[in-house]
């Protein structure tokens, strides 16, 4: 169509600020081809000047047309992505929408237009049919070949004289991957000045020095992820298919189309003819679906072969490497083939600037259906192919993976075992992701090599029973008339028995199986070549734990804790940080029981650093750290941290699995309870592990202290010395809880004489100093030597003041603050030990100086209070048994465990001590 001024006139938006010129038959300056016809000779075709047509149920997308909007509000915008992204719906919706800065022409380009001649004859046709009216002086190109370069500086020239900006879009530009084209693109850009603006829609990055534009801040850019529809534009588009009833299948569409606009729309169009469309929104088949004709026709068919082939052979992995990619081709040709999808936005995208590359996933499965159509068996084939490759590179769990997608379990097992790479199930990165894999596996697969991966897969969960089961039947399979195991698969079971422990049978079992197995495990590992144990460092990582949990367990923990710290010291290496972070906490946890808090608290916190850190994927993790953590907090009395530590413990996968995390949850919750006065509820925490059978003598013995204590609380220590005969003895802590049940007896010869094995014991823990000391000055009290029961009362301040430690103090009765109520200047030399809110008889005490008066830190129970009530009005025992409907017996437990908790002897010294303390 010939440019006028009559069409400029009656457009009224694209005036030139040239002078008018007359109607002309437009001639060009080179060649005199028509206007309307291109330097071949063709016409030009107009639809591709059209604006198209915008679909009815079309998603107005806001957020990308105020993008639009403002870039155009600079020189140059480009929006990029894969076919079917919604560019040109986008870039149409914006033209016909009126928010330009000025008229839009619209040009449609094509693989016809890559002559550089024919490309401007389109382009110049363009701004003419939009009514932008050029002189004639522009010309138009005389040759398809070449456009003279006159002819771009007198565009730029008249584009720069317009009164208003004019915006040009040409959509499809990577359909015209010539250099030549380009370059005079961005000379009419770089010299239009600001009454250009143009608009690039393409599939791939045009060949324009886009890194200047970027520089200079002239570019605003939507690309393939912009134009991904979020969660509410998807729920809209559903809406608008009539499926506004199913809007909880949009994040099913959404996980499998990433929102890819075209995508989504299909599946839309599935749901309206599906009978039922939730169901088809979950579990759709590709193969079923329009997706699969719109990728194998759009995309995939448009590709040569070679990138074809690539294509299919490659849908079978997550991701894509090129060195795998050529494995799987049997060519040398992938890292070209990859670089030109990832450039062309063919539903392949690169990975964080690595050499590896993705497949949207919806493509990927169009993918596998073709090949599993096209080339029946190849696909086993393939994945073993690649479960190699990706083991061989260190990336195990992947290579797992392809070879369970090829349900090949024996290779999978086999290679696990034989190259001592079952460890990694256990610990490292992969632990979880290797488990979840195996999981998976048949379990009546024959072989010792299947049997052993899934013992170890039932350990990874905790599951120790399982785990001994399993080894059970490897173990028969490898001792099979006939066999001959292989050393890897021996040390593999050796190692898997260690650390699923041995049922308790005793403390001299429990600890002599686990040396015993760990030498065993140690000796075959000497027997393999050195440089395949070196190159596995978990395996003696996970031996040295093993042996440590083994000597916890049996109730030896001075030997445990060495241990620990040697299996800590072994950890050096990424894949063994799981079991260090086990190491540390079972440290911790001792080491909190042994009174050395701070070291506790340091462990824990490093131990609670290795679970936090986001480059190691969720693994089962212990909750040992917190519970040590909580053991620390109550050791200081800080009653609110300990409970909430304690309650992250409970909530740890291995709480409920694990017979010392469980005895210690038990532990912490009963002194938690204890703390509050509440020996009942102390009680009941520990009564769910005596139903559960026998126990290991270090769990048994430390609950049994525990039980120990609260039946002190209840006021009965008969029942506290019965608690700890039943766990057989042993142990520091046992024989001062005894000493504590003895003096609270009134045995204090029997107390005295069990004193003396633990004076001045070497290698004898804070806690335990702090205990003796505490206990030698009860019992100097008892017997009125109140010089010498301060005295030792002072030292074990003393000894506990660095690790602030209160509980031992709290715990020990009134009688401590009896004597600092005594001697003031021992209670100002110790403030610390109230310098946090401690409870006295149920409420708060925060003066943190020392008491003027004696402060009784264990409550009086409801009842205890009431038969005080009635001791006050001078009522005999009888009377007291009478009013309150108890038996005589009742009422003498009551009054014998309120002496003790007030440190009196006599009904009206408690009296009197309970008006000091304002309980009556």
């Amino acid at each position: 169509m010939p440019r006028s001024t009559a069409s400029a006139a009656a457009a009224g938006d694209g005036e030139s600020a040239l002078p008018a010129l007359r109607p002309r038959a437009a001639v060009s300056g080179r060649g005199g081809a028509p206007a309307h016809l291109a330097p071949t000779g063709d016409p030009l075709l107009a639809a591709k000047f059209s604006v198209p047509s915008v679909p009815r149920k079309a998603i107005r997308r806001q957020r990308l047309l105020d993008r639009l909007t403002e870039g155009t509000a600079g020189p140059l915008t480009l929006i990029t992505g894969p076919a079917g992204a919604g560019k040109t719906t986008l870039a149409a919706s914006w033209a016909r929408g009126g928010s330009a800065p000025g008229p839009v022409a619209w040009l449609t380009a094509e693989q016809d237009d890559r002559a550089p001649g024919v490309f401007w004859a389109y382009v110049l046709e363009a701004l003419n049919h939009h009514q932008v009216v050029l002189p004639d002086e522009v010309g138009q190109p005389g040759s398809a070949d070449r456009v003279d370069h006159s002819l771009l500086a007198r565009l730029a020239s008249a584009l720069a004289q317009l009164r208003r900006p004019v915006v040009l879009v040409i959509d499809g530009l990577e359909h015209v991957p010539v250099r030549a084209v380009t370059s005079g693109l961005d000379f009419v850009l770089n010299h239009a000045g600001p009454q250009l603006r143009l608009v690039l829609v393409s599939r791939v990055d045009p060949l324009l020095p886009l890194h200047r534009y970027r520089a200079d801040g002239r570019i605003r850019e939507i690309r393939g992820p912009d134009l991904a529809f979020t969660r509410q534009e998807a729920a809209r588009l559903l809406r608008g298919h009539g499926l506004g009833g199913h809007e909880e299948s949009v994040d099913a569409l959404l996980a499998r189309t990433e929102g890819w606009a075209a995508g989504l729309r299909l599946c839309a169009l599935e749901m309206q003819r599906a009978d039922d469309p939730a169901e088809f929104a979950r579990s759709f088949a590709a193969s079923q679906s329009a997706l699969a004709d719109y990728l194998l026709t759009e995309v995939f068919a448009a590709q040569p072969a070679a990138t074809q082939e690539l294509l299919m052979r490659g849908s079978i992995l997550d991701r894509v490497h090129p060195d795998l990619a050529n494995v799987l081709t049997e060519r040398e040709d992938a890292e070209w083939i990859l670089a030109e999808l990832t450039r062309a936005h063919l539903f392949v995208e690169p990975i964080d600037s690595t050499p590896w590359c993705r497949y949207q996933p919806l493509f990927s499965e169009v993918l596998r259906m073709h090949l599993r159509h096209h080339r029946p068996g190849l696909e086993p084939r393939l994945r073993r192919r690649a479960a190699t490759w990706l083991a061989d590179t260190g990336r195990l769990a992947e290579g797992m993976e392809q070879a369970a997608a090829a349900a090949d379990w024996e290779w999978a097992c086999t290679r696990m075992v034989g190259r001592l790479e079952i460890g990694h199930l256990l610990t490292g990165p992969e632990a979880a992701r290797l488990e979840r894999v195996f999981s998976a596996m048949p379990g009546d697969l024959p072989g010792a090599a299947p049997a052993l991966v899934a013992a170890a897969c039932a350990l990874a969960r905790y599951d120790t029973a399982g785990c001994r089961a399993r080894l059970d039947r490897a173990e028969d399979a490898l001792r099979k008339p006939g066999a001959r195991p292989a050393p890897e698969a021996r040390l593999a079971a050796a190692l898997l028995r260690l650390l699923a422990g041995a049922p308790a049978q005793g403390g001299d079992d429990v600890c002599g199986t686990a040396e015993s197995v760990a030498r065993r495990t140690r000796e075959l590992a000497e027997r393999l070549p050195r440089p395949l144990v070196e190159a596995h460092q978990e395996i003696e990582a996970l031996r040295r734990y093993g042996l440590a949990c083994g000597l916890q367990l049996g109730g030896r923990p001075d030997e445990a804790m060495a241990a620990f710290d040697h299996a800590v010291e072994g950890c050096t290496a990424e894949v063994t940080r799981t079991v260090r972070q086990g190491s540390l906490g079972r440290l911790a946890l001792m080491e909190s029981e042994r009174g050395e808090l701070s070291r506790a608290e340091k462990h824990a916190l490093l131990a609670l650093e290795l679970i936090g850190d986001r480059s190691v994927p969720p693994t089962p993790w212990s909750g040992i750290s917190h519970l040590a953590l909580a053991a620390v907090a109550l050791e200081r009395g800080e009653l609110r941290a300990a409970r909430r530590r304690l309650d992250l413990a409970a909530a740890s996968p291995d709480a409920g699995h694990d017979p010392v995390t469980d005895a210690e949850i038990a532990v912490v919750r009963s002194r938690l309870e204890l703390a509050h006065g509440r020996w009942q509820a102390a009680l009941a925490a520990l009564k769910g592990d005596t139903d559960a059978g026998p126990l290991a003598p270090g769990p048994a013995q430390r609950l049994a202290v525990a039980r120990s204590a609260a039946q002190l609380a209840r006021g009965d220590p008969e029942s506290a010395i019965a608690a700890l005969a039943e766990s057989g003895g042993g142990g520091a802590a046992h024989t001062l809880a005894l000493v504590q049940a003895r003096l609270a007896a009134g045995d204090l010869d029997r107390a005295l004489g069990l004193l003396v094995s633990l004076d001045r014991r070497p290698d004898a823990g804070t806690a335990e100093q702090i205990r003796v000391l505490l206990l030698r000055s009860r019992a100097a009290a008892l017997a009125q030597d109140t010089d010498a029961a301060c005295r030792l009362l002072h030292d074990a301040l003393a000894t506990a003041r660095p690790e602030r430690a209160r509980r031992p103090f709290t715990e020990a009765g009134a009688w401590v603050w009896h004597l600092l109520a005594q001697r003031p200047e021992l209670a100002t030399g110790h403030a610390w030990l109230l310098d946090r809110p401690a409870r006295v008889n149920g409420t708060s005490r925060t003066d943190g100086g020392r008491p003027s008066t004696p402060v009784m830190v264990e409550t009086l129970t409801d009842r205890e209070r009431e038969v005080l009530r009635h001791g006050a009005e001078l009522l005999s025992t009888e009377e007291i048994a009478e009013a309150m409907y108890l038996s005589v017996n009742t009422v003498k437990t009551h009054l014998r465990s309120i002496y003790r908790k007030l440190t009196v002897s006599r009904r009206a010294d408690a009296v009197r001590r309970a008006r000091e303390l304002h309980l009556l």
